[in-house]
């Protein structure tokens, strides 16, 4: 029983020593960010996560730009070798 005494002491050690790490990291973190926003009443930037959607018009331009790229190095490897 005296083993689990102790091991339960050094569990709550180990709990108050992790948690002012905690305290040290979350202090940290809120150096940073105001050091990121420049505006302290306002939060860093955050992108949106939005579905962005592409016409059917701008696929085909897509297409069609990429197949020339490709003709063109087609062209290129067959002028060397």
């Amino acid at each position: 029983m005296a083993n689990l005494g102790l091991m339960l002491r050094q569990l709550r050690g180990e709990r108050i020593r992790a948690q002012k790490e905690l305290d040290r990291l979350d202090q940290a973190i809120a150096v940073f960010e105001k050091l990121i926003a420049p505006n302290p009443g306002r939060k860093a930037r955050v992108r949106p996560a939005v579905n962005r959607k592409v016409s059917a018009a701008t696929r085909r331009k897509m297409s069609k730009a990429q197949k020339a790229r490709w003709a063109t190095l087609r062209r290129q490897g067959a002028a060397k070798g």
